[in-house]
């Protein structure tokens, strides 16, 4: 069978590019730098069933959602966000599963001339088993070292590469020789697409809980600022309600005005003596739960500890 030709090929992709759009609601903007196709390969191994992954030239895939605008307003939102070296992974699941599978995917990789840092590199205290003419490399790198037993031990932790670092060809050639592979590749995921919904993968981070306390707080926020300038509101209602309330008991306490929430209030006024004595018929119980052992408990205890120290003393060493 012949291979297609490029204007094929390139129709097919508008293709398919429409069908995943129309078919998968949900999608991730990923970065691929520093993946190779090996890597790729097991990614998409990894996620079937759950995740298709489309990559492809930056222009075919604006041409492809232009095209595609008039089915769809929303996947413009997609159009600033694909530049750079940057692929789509489209589900239909829980994204955050899809989330933890790709990074799952991430592979450890040694630091490359010309790469940039994405982390801090630290390079520990050491002992690097190389030998005394491997010195220059340190130097060059201003890491103390001393040569103990013929080989290069490093003093200190030194830190040799910051985020956004360039990593140099000293750098690269220091931390291949000490076996050391810094770095972690694989897809990264930038913009999150839900139902016309872009926003950062950050937000996935996000609980129902901590929804509800930021709600729960604008409420509180809302009913304090309402209650302040006296505009009623659903969020003060209740809190006016119950202000209002204890002003009637205020009322009720100080005059002859008679309700039944105004009663316990108007007793308590008249005979506080009887709410004390309430009060402190509790106290018994609890004391007497952890009520100190009597004299006579005491004397009991003493008497038995010297019985049965004196049954010790009867018995002779060897018996």
């Amino acid at each position: 069978m012949g291979r297609e030709n490029k204007a094929t090929w390139k129709a097919n992709y508008f293709i398919k590019v429409v069908q995943l759009f129309d078919e998968y609601p949900k999608c991730f903007i990923v970065g691929a730098d520093n993946v190779g196709s090996r890597q790729m390969q097991t990614i998409r191994t990894s996620l079937r069933g759950m995740a298709v992954v489309l990559m492809g030239k930056n222009t075919m895939m604006r041409k492809a959602i232009r095209g595609h605008l008039e089915n769809n307003a929303n996947l413009e939102k997609l159009l600033p966000h694909i530049r750079g070296n940057v692929g789509f992974v489209f589900t239909k699941g829980d994204l955050n599963e899809v989330r933890d599978k790709l990074t799952e995917s991430k592979v450890r990789a040694p630091a490359r001339a010309g790469a940039i840092a994405p982390l801090e590199v630290i390079i520990p205290a050491q002992n690097t088993g190389l030998g005394p003419e491997k010195t220059s490399f340190f130097q060059a790198l201003s890491i103390p070292t001393k040569i103990s037993k013929g080989t290069i031990e490093i003093i200190n932790d030194v830190p040799i590469l910051k985020p956004g670092d360039k990593v140099g060809a000293s750098e690269a050639a220091l931390l291949n020789m000490l076996n050391i592979s810094p770095f972690q590749y694989g897809l990264l995921i930038e913009q999150v697409y839900d139902s016309g919904s872009i926003f950062s993968p950050e937000i996935l981070d996000i609980k129902p809980e901590d929804l509800r306390a930021k709600f729960q707080s604008g409420v509180a926020n809302l009913a304090a600022l309402c209650l302040q300038i006296g505009y009623p509101t659903l969020a003060s209602a209740p809190h006016s309600i119950a202000n209002g309330f204890k002003n009637l008991l205020a009322i009720a306490a100080t005059t002859e005005v008679e309700f039944k929430q105004a009663t316990t209030i108007k007793e308590y006024i008249k005979d506080p003596s009887k709410f004390a004595v309430a009060a402190s018929a509790l106290s018994p119980v609890s004391v007497a739960g952890d009520k100190a052992p009597s004299s006579d408990a005491k004397h009991d205890d003493k008497k038995e500890e010297s019985e049965s120290e004196d049954d010790d003393m009867g018995f002779g060493l060897f018996e």
